[in-house]
Order: C-alpha cells, then structure tokens, then sequence
C-alpha cells in the first residue's frame, strides 16, 4: 500500500511538472508584420538633431499610411489636401531592400523625397526613417 501512495504522488508530480513546463513558442513578429500591422500616421522630424516638423506642409503631416502583406498599401491624405483635386486615397507598392534594412515605396512620404526610406527602428508602435528631403538628411518618426 506505501508502495501505491508513493507511486501516485511520484506520478501526480511527473505529471504537474510536465503540463506546466511547456515551450513558449510565441516567436517576435518579423518587420513585415510589425509594418503591416495599423495605419501609420507622422509625428515628428528631425534633421542633425534639430526638429524640423514646422518646416513640412500641414498637408502632408496628416496623411495617414496603411501597409498589406504582400507589397501593397494607401495613402490617406487626412483632413488636408495639398490639392483639392487629389483623391482622398491613393494606392502604392512597397518592398523590402538591402535584408530589411531600407523600404522602397512607389510613392514618398513627403514632397522632395524619394521613395526609398532607411529604416532607423520599427517597433509595433513607431516606425522611424531616414530619408533626404530636398537633399537634407531627415529622421521621420510615424506612430499607430
């Protein structure tokens, strides 16, 4: 009979033990998905640390950017237009360069830019690019 009891506790343990060790599987969520994941809308800019937020267009600062797996997103001009013509959305492709290091829009953020953005950090609540505005180097902080 102690044989028994010991047997069940030893087992009752084993098995306590098991269940509540399990793996955590929950892996980090790739640049894609962090991307990919809310719309984005600016917040600030800095060029060689000073802020340079007053110096872009209303415009432009309220346009809201939404990024789908796949290399699609829209643009969403927000409150303002720079022109009243402009559709209040408006399609764009993106992609991945050089391991993820840089993302290249078919569409700009801004006026005088480019459209290929060197990530600084993405985060599931901010992303931050570097990108050349009127051939100033500037530091664009969106948020969700």
């Amino acid at each position: 009979m102690k044989n028994t009891g010991l047997y069940l506790v030893s087992f009752l343990i084993l098995t306590g033990t098991f269940f509540s060790c399990k793996k955590n599987n929950d892996s980090p969520p790739t640049k894609t998905e962090l991307l990919t994941t809310g719309s984005w809308k600016f917040n600030s800019a800095t060029s060689s640390g000073i802020d340079v937020s007053g110096a872009l267009q209303s415009c432009q600062k309220d346009n809201i950017y939404t990024f789908v797996a796949g290399g699609t997103g829209t643009a969403d001009e927000g409150a303002t237009k720079c022109d009243p013509a402009d559709p209040q959305t408006s399609a764009f492709t993106w992609a991945w360069l050089s391991n993820e290091t840089m993302l290249q829009l078919s569409a700009s953020f801004f006026s005088g830019t480019t459209g290929d953005v060197t990530i600084v950090s993405l985060t599931d609540t901010e992303l931050v690019g570097s990108m050349v505005i009127s051939g100033q180097t500037v530091i664009a902080r969106f948020v969700h």
